[in-house]
């Protein structure tokens, strides 16, 4: 043991390990220094994707000064100290490794910045966009990179690739079987990225299920959603591969569509009303009159006679449409009040013995 720290000097690896470690926080200082001056000058650019790629290096960049200095650190100790002995090709793996981590964290985190970019810029140009594609385009990158980036580990470390993929394939046979929930859970959460039948902030509901709310989150295995009583609710992706979903986010208008009964002694008075409605209906500002309207005496039912009233206002807004809606009822109203007739109600005769 004497002879070994004999052949070993003490203070030297000490100052020449501290020394590797300061040189190492040199220069992360000095990167983070340099990187906040590029940053600044990029943000006076109106171009974004410079902006994108220069917060996208830094991570990566302090991981590779790290990964670098530990290896230079090994080496130094393989070849300075007698009694540790780290293979040359284990080294050079490390090293290989590492670069390899970094391009694989440098291409996760400019994909990941490339996405809320874009999302940035088509808000403030004011265009629609459907958030749920670019993230799901983003998740599948970052994905195939992981995937990639640890098959080339694996080959690194003298692994066979082949044989790994054929495991896989074996393997997957039984995953599927044991996960096949799970795996129709994302094949749902694809369906749902790439039919896009709705989108984050959607109102959806579906008659099949109590289903109804609106869209906070589609994830791979699970939507969630918040109905109107402000409760939210997880579901799993593959539910809607087997249901109907109605999407009235999507609705061009609404429609307002109302039977109205009159008294029975009304009837002489029945068509002067249809055509007066009609007429309010026609003049009214806020009905898209490109869309059908239709007033007309319906049928004659138990306590009355009824006519219906269908058109459409010209908004999709829920606040707005019922004011729409009930102006026109009150003008309804008005019109049957002015003719002298009223609406019925549910009557009922009794005859005494």
């Amino acid at each position: 043991m004497q002879n070994i720290f004999y052949n070993v000097s003490f203070d030297h690896w000490v100052i020449k390990f501290l020394s590797i470690i300061f040189l190492i926080v040199v220069i992360n200082l000095f990167t983070r220094v340099i990187l906040s001056y590029l940053k600044k000058q990029s943000s006076k650019t109106y171009n974004m994707w410079d902006d994108c790629v220069i917060d996208s290096i830094y991570k990566p960049f302090t991981f590779l000064v790290w990964i670098m200095g530990i290896i230079y650190a090994l080496e130094f100790l393989n070849n300075d100290i007698e009694f540790i002995t780290i293979s040359t090709d284990l080294i050079s793996n490390v090293k290989r490794t590492g670069i390899i981590i970094v391009i694989a964290l440098f291409l996760i985190s400019i994909s990941k910045n490339f996405q809320i970019a874009v999302i940035h810029k088509n808000k403030q140009n004011n265009i629609d966009i459907d958030e749920s594609t670019y993230e799901a385009i983003t998740k599948i990158i970052r994905l195939s990179v992981i995937i990639i980036s640890g098959l080339i580990i694996l080959q690194t470390f003298g692994f066979s690739v082949s044989g790994v993929l054929a495991f896989g394939g074996i393997g997957g046979v039984a995953v599927g079987f044991a996960a096949k929930d799970m795996l129709a859970n994302f094949f749902g959460g694809l369906m749902i990225y790439l039919d896009r039948p709705f989108r984050k902030g959607d109102w959806i509901r579906s008659p099949d299920r109590e289903l109804e709310g609106t869209v906070e989150n589609i994830g791979w295995r699970q939507t969630s959603i918040r109905n109107f009583k402000k409760n939210i609710i997880y579901i799993p992706n593959s539910i809607f591969m087997n249901i109907i979903v109605e999407n009235p986010s999507r609705m061009t208008h609404r429609r307002i569509r109302e039977v109205i009964g009159l008294r029975y002694k009304d009837m002489p008075k029945m068509e002067k009303i249809v055509k007066e409605v009609k007429e309010m209906i026609t003049n009214h500002d806020q009905i898209d009159h490109k869309q059908i309207t239709i007033v007309n005496f319906d049928s004659y039912n138990d306590s009355s006679i009824d006519f219906f009233v269908n058109t459409f206002a010209n908004t999709t807004e829920w606040v707005k449409y019922h004011e729409i809606k009930q102006d026109v009822l009150m003008k309804v109203g008005e019109i049957i009040e002015k003719n002298g007739a009223e609406i019925a109600f549910p009557t009922r005769v009794h005859i005494a013995e």
